[in-house]
């Protein structure tokens, strides 16, 4: 509740912008609301915890989690990070003029705002670790994205909100819509097929395309194959396993591409509005306004990397669709791969992991376990990057309600909650559960 009303509190002392959003593409990784308190969303928290483990996976620094004080010392570091992190983008919006020139806004206002991100940034920080020290389920960032997400469907389904698009005006919820114009109209067949085909406001078919990919991705979360295990000392019958999901990574593949393509973005617009007649700027991407007043990439490698907007323009220009499939797909299963070896999922960490709890894979000696597990979980890997990047592709093309990676974070994310729910179950009633929890969140 704290966080949805933060994201409903505009900023003081900004001034109203006509200018695109630029942050436009990676707001709904970032949980993130353009001139609100959660301005910033949850992208110092993130960055912290990203280079930090980073520099953890690499050997750059030495942490023992199984020492609780090394523990506490990575997670004060970590928060420590976020802190500065917060304060270094609060500093950088406002005089990189995200709110207006800052000669034009006062140093006075500067101040405030600048005080008012790095506030909502500690409130931001603040609730994850209530999460984390034990006063809920899963983390805070999990909690805040799929909440933005969620709360971006329903609105979009049952926004009460009219817009005039010359038409005259509409609501701009889907379901809203679609009652008011059958009681409204008088030709039925006319008012079902704007009601389910509208075009620039949310219909029935992105709303329906939206629950199809909800239970697909619910569907293919539960692929896995269970590798049983017995203990190297004890004897008898053993019904512990080692699950080794089909999406191994979880989420970070999709993460991961949507944060690559968006400093993509990002730092085109910026070369795009000061040398748009550069030959090499507009081979790194060529970009026009649209009727919403948003920048999209028509022409250089990131309207490449785009994904296309409507069926009419996968028909008219394949070349650009046939790009953009490959690249979302090669992307995901190279960054999920490169994951497991610098997040501590990899074959030979899982096997350590193993040994030290006097386990091995039945039927196979100590030795053999790597071995084994190189087998399966390298590929699980690849292949689990490739099919979150299909889903992705399929949710875009579908039109589903916000984008395919929105909705990818969303169910994995809920997905994740029920398991851990369900995790706590067994245990409670008296039942050993084995399972890895791997990923940033």
């Amino acid at each position: 509740v704290v966080f949805l009303v933060c994201c409903q509190i505009p900023l003081y002392g900004i001034r109203p912008s006509d200018h695109a959003d630029p942050l436009y593409w990676i707001r709904v990784v970032l949980a993130s609301n353009r001139g609100t308190l959660m301005e910033l969303g949850i992208s110092p928290i993130v960055t912290s915890g990203l280079i930090l483990q980073l520099m953890a996976g690499t050997k750059q620094i030495a942490v023992n989690v199984e020492d609780p004080h090394e523990r506490q010392l990575y997670a004060c570091a970590q928060k420590l990070l976020g802190l500065f992190i917060t304060f270094a983008e609060a500093v950088l919006y406002v005089f990189s003029g995200m709110y207006g020139d800052w000669r034009t806004l006062g140093l006075g206002n500067c101040i405030l705002i600048i005080i008012q991100l790095f506030m909502a940034g500690l409130i931001v920080l603040l609730l994850d670790e209530v999460l984390q020290k034990g006063y809920g389920m899963g983390s805070g960032i999990s909690l805040f994205i799929a909440t933005n997400i969620c709360e971006n469907i329903v609105w979009r389904a049952f926004s009460p909100t009219t817009i005039n698009l010359g038409g005259g005006p509409e609501f701009e919820g889907a379901i809203i819509a679609f009652f008011y114009l059958l009681i409204t109209r008088n030709n039925k067949f006319s008012a079902l097929r704007e009601a389910f085909y509208r075009k620039n406001l949310p219909n029935l078919t992105n709303l329906m395309a939206t629950i199809i990919v909800f239970l697909v991705v619910i569907y293919v979360q539960g692929f896995r194959v269970d590798l049983p295990l017995k203990h190297v000392k004890a004897r008898g019958q053993s019904n512990q396993t080692y699950p080794i999901k089909l999406f191994y990574t979880s989420n970070i593949p999709v993460i991961l591409q949507t944060a690559l393509v968006s400093n993509l973005y990002f730092f085109s617009q910026l070369l795009h509005r000061r040398y748009s007649k550069n030959f090499f700027v507009r081979l790194f991407g060529d970009w026009r306004t649209n009727a919403h007043g948003q920048y999209v990439p028509v022409g250089g490698l990131a309207y490449f990397v785009s994904p296309p907007r409507s069926m009419q323009e996968v028909v008219t220009d394949p070349v650009h669709s046939i790009f953009y499939v490959l690249f979302i797909l090669i992307s995901c299963a190279l960054f999920s791969v490169i994951w497991i070896e610098i997040s501590g999922g990899s074959p030979r960490d899982v096997a350590r992991q193993l040994e030290k709890q006097g386990l091995v894979i039945k039927g196979y000696r100590e030795q053999s376990v790597v071995k084994i597990l190189y087998r399966y979980i390298p590929t699980a890997a690849a292949l689990g990057g490739m099919c979150i990047g299909a889903l992705s592709i399929f949710a875009d093309f579908m039109g589903a309600i916000g984008s395919g990676t929105g909705i990818l974070l969303a169910v994995s994310i809920i997905f994740q909650y029920f398991e851990t729910y369900s995790r706590e179950q067994k245990t409670d009633a008296g039942t050993l559960s084995f399972d890895t929890d791997l990923g940033l969140f």
